[in-house]
């Protein structure tokens, strides 16, 4: 600034700090076998919606289906999931299932069957746990009998646990009324 003539001080020079120095890029440690073993992406096979398979169908990972799938499904251990474009022709056994589109046969599962609300389902149904969602379309048989297969330590409901009869809804039903009667 100038004060009656004056000039202004020079601003001072300032220093340029050095340069960072750079060192040489390091790569991260590898990771241990053990952790990159846990540390796995889902696998989740697809039948996409202009596939049509016939045939058995067998593997190692999850599988969606949004096509047609006509024959078996043998999917122990994993689950299966049918898109509400999926149509499918087969008898299915897997870990779980879940019915978004449309399913004619039995199916078989160690944990768990669902029948979502666009689902439709004809055929039996064998599993220690069955839902159906509020409109969902069923015909068909459900065993719920927790006795046998890999299922067998999942707990009934109690009334059944009382009547000892899991095999459908409908009789675990009538013999909790009647057993309450008397």
């Amino acid at each position: 600034m100038t004060w009656l003539g004056q000039k202004s001080d020079p601003e001072p020079v300032r220093p340029i700090p050095p340069a960072a120095a750079t060192s040489p890029h390091v790569a991260p440690p590898p990771i241990a076998r053990e952790a990159a073993a846990t540390v796995q992406p889902t696998k989740v096979a697809g039948i996409g919606r202009s596939v049509h398979v016939k045939g058995e169908l067998t593997g190692n990972a999850d599988l969606a289906i949004e096509g047609k799938v006509e024959g078996t499904i043998a999917l122990n251990g994993y689950n299966v999931t049918i898109a509400p474009t999926g149509h499918v022709a087969a008898e299915i056994r897997a870990k779980s299932v879940v019915v978004g589109g449309q399913v004619t046969g039995s199916i078989s599962a160690e944990e768990r069957v669902e029948v979502t609300a666009t689902g439709s389902l004809v055929g039996d149904v064998r599993a220690p746990r069955v839902v159906l969602a509020d409109g969902a379309r069923f015909k068909g048989r459900i065993d719920m009998d927790t006795k046998s297969g890999p299922g067998a330590l999942v707990a009934a409901p109690a009334a059944s646990r009382v009547m000892g009869n899991t095999s459908t809804a409908h009789d675990e039903a009538h013999a909790y009324a009647s057993a309450t009667k008397g």
